[in-house]
């Protein structure tokens, strides 16, 4: 079964964060929820959520993915922090997948592993570089780097995260299953 991290900061977006870890699970991938700042992190919009580990407790090599969700406060606590820029660094030298959907790309960019051509939440681009950035496409991928829009996109941001990692197969199960052959959006 694929595994994949979700690492979680006080200020997270809890949308983004709850399509990727409720989606991914049900196109049974392994999601690790770990806690950057405890193991109850707050949310943007006051909901908290319980991790399973701690960020420093995650074991990089068992993993495929790391899926980054957006919320500012989020974010620039995923950007200042060592332990989540080296799992990052080390994704990208061993050639994992790696994700980020909202601000989160920003923490991307301060490890030094955003691909060239990305998407985020309008604005955020102007804090990264506006030089690759789609604001046309709600999910750009681009090598193994998956970047996303926004809240709008996390249900879509999931999905492609169980194509990538599932196949299509299981992508277009899930997708029935929760109804989203209905969204004109992806």
């Amino acid at each position: 079964m694929p595994q994949i991290l979700v690492p979680l900061a006080n200020g997270f977006e809890e949308t983004e964060a709850i399509a990727i870890i409720d989606i991914c699970r049900r196109g049974d991938i392994e999601v690790i929820v770990a806690g950057v700042d405890s193991s109850t992190i707050m949310g943007a919009h006051d909901i908290s959520i319980n991790t399973d580990c701690l960020i420093e407790e995650v074991n990089v090599n068992a993993l495929d993915m790391i899926a980054l969700p957006g919320g500012w406060g989020g974010t620039e606590s995923l950007a200042s922090n060592k332990t989540v820029q080296s799992i990052l660094k080390q994704m990208k030298q061993d050639d994992k997948h790696i994700g980020a959907i909202c601000a989160a790309p920003y923490a991307l960019n301060a490890a030094g592993v955003l691909s060239d051509n990305f998407t985020c939440y309008p604005s955020i681009e102007n804090k990264i570089r506006t030089q690759g950035y789609d604001k046309n496409t709600g999910i750009v991928t681009d090598g193994k780097v998956m970047t996303s829009q926004g809240v709008g996109t996390a249900i879509c941001f999931a999905l492609e995260i169980i194509k990538t990692l599932q196949g299509n197969d299981k992508y277009l199960k899930i997708k029935k299953e929760i109804i989203a052959q209905m969204l004109k959006i992806y």
